[in-house]
Order: structure tokens, then sequence, then C-alpha cells
């Protein structure tokens, strides 16, 4: 079985600490379509989400983070 799979870059406004990090990684693991996903070694605003595009779509995606009372934005779409 094939499984469509792609990624998104999320900019978080907010400096979350490393507890507060691994709170919203849960979370978003938790959302439909999300496969996986992590916080740019070097970048900790940035988080990349790998996702089923069939599942779920980048704004929902969004939506997920934002829902949590966070500041975000999708990097590098237009």
């Amino acid at each position: 079985m094939d499984i469509k799979m792609t990624d998104i870059m999320l900019h978080i406004d907010e400096t979350l600490d490393r507890p507060h990090q691994l709170e919203l990684e849960q979370y978003m693991r938790n959302q439909f379509g999300v496969i996986g996903l992590g916080y740019h070694a070097e970048k900790p605003h940035l988080m990349i989400v790998e996702f089923n595009p069939d599942r779920t779509t980048p704004l929902e995606l969004l939506h997920s983070v934002e829902n949590r009372g966070l500041h975000a934005e999708l990097v590098g779409l237009l």
C-alpha cells in the first residue's frame, strides 16, 4: 500500500521551552493525517510536519497549532 506523504514547515511565533515543545509535538502527532514531525535543530521556532495530503491540509495543520493558543505561519507557501 502506498501512502502519500508531503511536509510543511510552520514558524511558531512564541518561544517554547522543551516541555512545551514536547506537549505541542504530542498534540500535533494526534492530528488526523500527521505521519511525523520535529523541530529544526538550530531554529526551534520551526516545526516540520510530515502528513498525508489525502487526509489533511497545510491550513488545517496551521489551525491545529492556532487552536492551542499559539501564533504561527506556514513557511514557503504562497
